[in-house]
Parts: structure tokens; sequence; C-alpha cells
């Protein structure tokens, strides 16, 4: 994946108040905090930094803290949430991105605290509210996890 793209098409950087924007995450659940690129129909490179304040670090694992692959894959669908709302143009829409599935998560070498997980999501399919993608998360160029998932868009919920 590279972020060389048309510069007409591209989007970002977009810093976390755009990132809080397009997300309905909030702490401790959002998991993205910076867009680095975007192309609208294609890809997204975003990164979170991972700091050993995270709660989850606390127990996953005491004396070798590493970064829950559940939670590596989240930030990837959060990435492809971001690239979802830009694209299908829903910001302030109230919709909501739905993760629906995940196939193929493989998890290759641990995310540690102090490290910039750079992750890389390429947009696969649009159909109706149904989109499908593919995702890297990586640190150093190294990979760290890849899966391929399906995501829905959802009317915001009625009070």
């Amino acid at each position: 994946m590279t972020d060389q793209v048309d510069n007409a098409a591209a989007v970002g950087p977009i810093d976390i108040r755009g990132v809080m924007a397009a997300l309905p995450h909030r702490y401790p659940m959002l998991l993205v905090d910076r867009v680095i690129s975007l192309v609208p129909n294609s890809r997204i490179h975003a990164v979170k930094a991972v700091s050993i304040n995270e709660g989850f670090f606390q127990g996953h694992f005491p004396g070798r803290p590493i970064m829950p692959g559940v939670l590596i894959v989240e930030a990837m669908a959060q990435a492809a949430g971001v690239l979802t709302v830009e694209t299908m143009d829903l910001r302030g829409s109230g919709k909501l991105v739905y993760f629906m599935s995940i196939d193929g998560a493989k998890f290759r070498n641990p995310v540690e605290p102090g490290c910039l997980l750079d992750l890389h999501v390429d947009l696969v399919q649009i159909r109706g509210r149904v989109c499908k993608f593919t995702g890297k998360a990586m640190v150093e160029g190294k990979l760290c996890a890849e899966a391929s998932f399906v995501a829905m868009i959802a009317d915001p919920p009625v009070d």
C-alpha cells in the first residue's frame, strides 16, 4: 500500500477533531488518532499512537504489555469507518458504520506501548449499505496484523 495518490482526489491529513467528527467513538474506544491520507472510494492510511496509559495494558499482560489483537482489528475497522464516512459523504448525518464480519485475521507481530501503529485499509466493494475492506496494521514497516472485514451503514438511533 502506498501513500502516493492523485492529489486532486486525496483528503488529509485529518487531525483528531476531524476523526471525532467522522466517528462516534470516544475514549477509551477511539483507536484512530490521525489520518495521514485518504482517497475516497479507495484507501486510507491512519495512525494510532499506542501508549502505556491505555487501560488494557494493565491486564494484557502484566510484565509483557501487548495490544490485544481484537483491538488492532477494531482500529482497522475504525479507519475503515472514517474512509466510509468520507467516501459516502456521511459526516454529520448521524449514520453509523457497524462491523458485520471479520475474515482471515492473522496476527504476525506484537504491538507494544510506545509505538505508532500504521493502519492501511483498502475499500474492496460497496453494495448498497454494505462495504468490504482489507486491512493491514504495521509498526515501522513490519506487518503486525491483517484481516478482511465487512461493515454496514446504519441509520442513526431513534430516541
